[in-house]
């Protein structure tokens, strides 16, 4: 499927909309790319600029994460995942650079620059090397003022969350995808698409931030998390369509499709 079948008008594209469209519109999205990686300086944890590069620069024998961390050198297809990727690096390039040397630092061909700073406690890698691909490939970041409504996220109580307008939703929430293979999902989106949640608290203050200061603080702050360390259990789960607004004929009925809005399933610890 070529980048034409990107939908811009999609809500949940909104944060990316300029800039993907640029992208495409440039007629060469890779050194378009490069280009603002460049003006804004990015780099990897280990201190390389981040360079998007095409996919056959990336050895037969190193790993992909690897490769990006010892060189600052991201291998790009020129795909929907890929390009999803590349605008993920573009906008939330701490969070990136954090799942990047997490990755690395568990590779068996990472390289010598996998212990300088930026690297996650090695205490942590096991479980966090599973979060971290979760977090990579299919995560979206739940930003909330409201205590009430990020327990009921945990909690699946999905009429309480949802079910309400999108201007009274938004008030206190925003979600902001980040997995590069649920963005390529939702280019032909069904009901029953579903995101590991990474859940954040923020003050109500934040939601009358400026687009660049949000993305700054969002970017930083979910970085720090995980560098402290997390796990899959950190991650509550959202059916993203049926974030207010995101989907057409958001009912009742169609928050009451158990096999969609499921119930929480509570397990029984044995001694």
């Amino acid at each position: 499927m070529s980048l034409d079948a990107i939908d811009w008008q999609r809500p949940w594209l909104a944060p990316f909309r300029e800039t993907g469209q640029a992208l495409i519109h440039s007629g060469d999205w890779l050194q378009a790319a490069n280009q603002i990686a460049h003006a804004h300086d990015l780099k990897t944890a280990s201190g390389f600029s981040v360079v998007f590069v095409p996919q056959h620069s990336l050895p037969a024998d190193v790993a992909y994460e690897a490769h990006i961390h010892a060189t600052g050198q991201v291998p790009t297809r020129d795909n929907l995942h890929d390009f999803f990727n590349t605008l993920i690096w573009l906008h939330l390039p701490e969070i990136k650079k954090t799942l990047n040397a997490l990755h690395a630092a568990n590779s068996l061909t990472v390289s010598a620059h996998s212990g300088v700073d930026g690297t996650i406690n090695s205490g942590a890698r096991g479980r966090a090397r599973d979060a971290a691909t979760f977090f990579d490939e299919n995560a979206a970041i739940f930003i909330c003022s409201d205590a009430h409504l990020a327990d009921a996220l945990r909690q699946h109580q999905w009429q309480f969350l949802l079910q309400r307008s999108p201007e009274e939703f938004f008030s206190k929430v925003s979600v902001v995808l980040f997995g590069h293979a649920l963005m390529e999902k939702l280019v032909q989106p069904y009901k029953a698409i579903t995101a590991h949640v990474w859940i954040t608290i923020v003050e109500p203050a934040w939601f009358s931030f400026s687009d660049k200061r949000r993305w700054e603080a969002i970017d930083h702050s979910v970085a720090a998390a995980i560098n402290a360390g997390f796990s899959s259990r950190d991650f509550a789960h959202l059916p993203v369509l049926g974030v207010p607004g995101w989907w057409p004929q958001q009912s009742g009925e169609f928050y009451d499709d158990p096999f969609v809005f499921r119930s929480l399933r509570h397990t029984t610890k044995t001694s």
